[in-house]
């Protein structure tokens, strides 16, 4: 997961809609059940989808009020915090 590319994603939410992110979430989805997607492709896939489901968070917390930045150091604390237990 990288914030570059989650700001990148969350701009492209902002200006354009967040069903085109959902629908390729749902894509990228079906696409890796296939038995024709390799291992490598499998870790690419994966990568994108987490940046995905943490730009569609980051506008989620954006909805509640918060500004994109404490949007963006709530998800990643929320993330290391994880990562750490």
């Amino acid at each position: 997961m990288r914030l570059p590319v989650i700001k990148h994603i969350n701009q492209f939410i902002e200006e354009h809609d967040e069903d085109y992110v959902q629908e390729a979430v749902a894509f990228l989805e079906n696409l890796s059940e296939s038995n024709s997607v390799k291992d490598e492709e499998l870790d690419v896939i994966g990568e994108l989808l987490s940046n995905m489901f943490g730009a569609l968070e980051v506008q989620n917390l954006m909805r509640e009020g918060k500004s994109e930045k404490e949007a963006l150091n709530e998800f990643m604390q929320r993330v290391m915090g994880s990562i750490d237990t």
